[in-house]
C-alpha cells in the first residue's frame, strides 16, 4: 500500500476500492510539490508560503503529531494562488474549484504522513516517506 493509497482512503472514508483518478493525479502532484518540485520548493517552501498568508498554525497542526486544522478551498487558493491552482486542475481533468476542494482534503493528510515524527524531515521529505512507498 502506498502513502498515496492512505491517504485517498483516509480523504474518501473508503475502506477499499479504487478512488477517483482524478484524486490520484491531484495527490500525485501535490506529493511532487512536497517533494521539491513546482512552486513551493519542497515542504519548507510550502510551509513558509502558508506562513506568509497567515496561515502558519494550520499548516503547523499537520506537521505536528496533534489534530490537523482544516482548511477551505479559498484558503488554498490564497496560499497556492490561482495559477498554480489552475495548472493542478488541468492536470487532474477538473475544474479549479473542484481541484481547490480536493487540495483542501488531501494536503493536510500528505502534510501529516509526510511529518510522523511531529518536525519537518531533515532529510527531505522523499526520505521521510520513502517507507510508505514499500508497504504492502
Amino acid at each position: 500500500m502506498s502513502l498515496l493509497d492512505d491517504v485517498l482512503r483516509e480523504v474518501s472514508g473508503a475502506s477499499s476500492g479504487a478512488a477517483d483518478p482524478s484524486h490520484h493525479s491531484l495527490a500525485t502532484d501535490l506529493l511532487g510539490m512536497l517533494s521539491g518540485g513546482g512552486m513551493s520548493k519542497g515542504l519548507g517552501g510550502l510551509v513558509d508560503m502558508f506562513n506568509q498568508k497567515g496561515l502558519g498554525d494550520v499548516v503547523s497542526s499537520w506537521v505536528s503529531t496533534g489534530k490537523n486544522l482544516p482548511i477551505s478551498a479559498d484558503q488554498i487558493q490564497s496560499v497556492l494562488g490561482s495559477s498554480q491552482i489552475q495548472a493542478l486542475a488541468a492536470k487532474a481533468g477538473i475544474n479549479a474549484s473542484r481541484a481547490s476542494q480536493l487540495i483542501a482534503e488531501i494536503l493536510p493528510q500528505l502534510v501529516d504522513k509526510a511529518t510522523p515524527n511531529g518536525q519537518m524531515p531533515a532529510g527531505g521529505i522523499l526520505d521521510a516517506i520513502s517507507g510508505f512507498f514499500r508497504k504492502d
